[in-house]
């Protein structure tokens, strides 16, 4: 299966993404269409950061040439589609004046507005609402494919906005997000991807940066509150560091959320072509590159590596009621599963082996709460460091039964290829069914678990 695998510790902007997937192979010719109808140009210049070699894109006003450029302009990180006065810690705090035309709060794209002699086509072209860009875009002309993935990626971020301003989805402003550079890296990214033709994209967890960034709401905490909302429509996961400036945009969370499933480490690949996306910033000891590995992930994938920590705690007075509900109350505080065993203890007493799963950052809170549950005067961690786990799915499939409609959680269990090895209907909903219907639990588990396999 045709994998790309990005490597999110640094971020990712809009240009990084468009720079990683250029330098790890995709065609250039691919972003005509982009060029064509809007009045900008891509620059893409080989850099290096920190000894790695890179490319860097920027997307120009139509004729400027990048060799006209200041010297200042190599201090940008770039994560910034749209003005904001930036605060990012003692090393990156904006003190030069870097002022930046701010009416909306939070879209950035990896590029501050540096006086230059030649024109960057941050910020150009008229502010537009939701509606308006998603017009622009079906006047494009672009493969209808294309057009659909660039248009997902605007709902996400229009939906973000609407989420943080209370406003409805149509009339929600994008400013320098709707503008045509930022139209350009999502148009431009959706050519790309489309060009490599990859079956399977997945990202580590993205590095926000930290930090803050003042606005003129106020001072809010990195990563900016379009970030976090665009988080929550996505299937990977946030990181916070590895340095005080901002490092994940809202144009490239909302890219790779459409794109890009979750995963805790790079999967098991045959690395065929390896990309580095560069930023604006540079750092005295990290590489501000996005990078991205293509090949081969084979037919038949394994489990996916998950790391964990296992608590574990021998009780030999708690109540019944307690243990019982420890499923509950340690899963509120972060516990992935929780298992109690019987156990004999010292003189020969019954009690219970009390053994907890938990991502190692929740290990501390959830040993808390078990202590403060049980009364335990001690909890210890086990020696198992991660565990194989499928990728699960949820769907919900209909059955109809003496012409009535039941609705049935089924469980899809798949390794980390995508190819499915178990299905299995959730017991409560099926009992629910069979309770109301008289239809055996077993032969509505049997009808819903039929329905996916004959859809797969």
């Amino acid at each position: 299966m045709r994998t790309l695998a990005f490597d999110g510790r640094m971020g990712a902007s809009g240009d990084m993404i468009l720079g990683a997937l250029l330098d790890a192979g995709a065609d250039r010719s691919a972003l005509d269409p982009v060029e064509n109808a809007l009045d900008v140009e891509y620059s893409v210049e080989r850099t290096v950061k920190n000894g790695i070699s890179s490319t860097r894109v920027r997307v120009l006003l139509a004729g400027d040439s990048p060799g006209d450029e200041s010297p200042n302009d190599g201090d940008e990180h770039d994560p910034h589609e749209h003005g904001h006065e930036h605060e990012h810690g003692p090393k990156h705090t904006h003190e030069d004046g870097h002022q930046h035309d701010h009416e909306h709060k939070h879209h950035h794209d990896h590029s501050h507005a540096h006086s230059h002699d030649h024109q960057h086509a941050e910020g150009s072209g008229p502010a537009r609402t939701y509606r308006e860009v998603i017009d622009l875009l079906e006047s494009l002309e672009l493969d209808s494919a294309v057009e659909s993935d660039a248009k997902a990626v605007f709902r996400i971020l229009g939906e973000a906005e609407a989420n943080v301003h209370d406003t409805d989805l149509d009339s929600t402003h994008f400013h320098e997000v709707g503008a045509d550079d930022a139209i350009a890296d999502v148009v431009g990214s959706c050519l790309l991807f489309a060009d490599v033709e990859a079956e399977r994209i997945v990202t580590t967890p993205l590095a926000t940066g930290g930090g803050q960034i003042e606005m003129s709401h106020g001072i809010y905490p990195i990563p900016a509150p379009a970030v976090v909302e665009v988080a929550t429509q996505a299937d990977w996961s946030l990181a916070g560091g590895p340095v005080e400036a901002e490092l994940l945009t809202p144009t490239g969370a909302a890219i790779l959320a459409h794109f890009a499933e979750g995963v805790e480490t790079v999967p098991t690949l045959n690395v065929e072509q390896s990309g580095y996306g560069a930023g604006g910033y540079d750092f005295p000891e990290h590489p501000n590159v996005l990078r991205v590995l293509a090949g081969e992930s084979g037919e038949d994938g394994g489990l996916i590596r998950d790391d964990i920590t296992v608590l574990e705690t021998n009780l030999d007075d708690a109540p019944p009621e307690v243990l019982g509900a420890l499923q509950d109350t340690l899963a509120d505080a972060g516990a992935r599963d929780v298992s109690v065993l019987p156990a004999t203890m010292k003189k020969s007493r019954p009690g219970h082996l009390v053994k907890v799963i938990t991502k190692p950052e929740d290990a501390e809170r959830v040993a808390r709460k078990l202590a403060e549950e049980t009364g335990t005067l001690g909890v210890r961690a086990s020696g198992a460091s991660h565990r194989w786990i499928a990728r699960r799915e949820f769907k919900t499939v209909t059955l109809e039964i003496k012409e009535s409609e039941y609705d049935v959680t089924v469980k899809i269990a798949s390794d980390e290829s995508g190819s499915v090895y178990d299905v299995s209907a959730e017991f409560d909903d099926a009992g629910s069914v069979a309770q109301e219907t008289g239809v055996a639990v077993r032969e509505v588990m049997r009808r819903a678990e039929k329905e996916i396999h004959e859809n797969l």
